[in-house]
């Protein structure tokens, strides 16, 4: 048995799939959903997501939020990438950059909670991709 797996970004569909089990992150930890789980929404965080699909597949996801029932997995996300989509190059840039604007901090142009998250996300999606490899 399969679950239905539809990703969805501000952008639109992301990825319609079917896979064994789905592994994310929510603020209280790590969750599998396996096939027939119990109905669950459950907010996620920067992080990584894996799905068994016909292989293992890793992706780098901007937080969102996970509805599951009735073998019908719905992620919806700002933001994600599997691990061939990302350029490490220019995610090593965006930490740099979020880094040099952490450290700006006086600096009252700086949005500090949005420095914060680019960071944080930059970080995760250099360490999915080089996890990957």
């Amino acid at each position: 048995m399969l679950i239905d797996v539809t990703i969805n970004t501000p952008r639109g569909l992301y990825k319609q799939t079917k896979a064994s089990i789905v592994n994310v992150v929510s603020p209280d930890g790590q969750r599998g959903i396996l096939p027939n789980h119990m109905p669950i929404v459950v907010s996620l965080t920067v992080s990584k997501m894996t799905m068994e699909e016909e292989k293992r597949e890793s992706y780098a996801i901007s937080g969102g939020v996970l509805y599951f029932h009735n073998n019908q997995c719905m992620i919806l996300t700002p933001a994600i990438e599997n691990e061939s989509e990302i350029d490490l190059e220019r995610a090593i840039k965006a930490k740099e950059r979020a880094e040099r604007r952490l450290a700006a901090v006086n600096d009252q142009n700086v949005d500090l909670a949005r420095a914060q998250v680019a960071l944080q996300r930059a970080i995760n999606r250099i360490n999915v991709k080089q996890k990957a490899g």
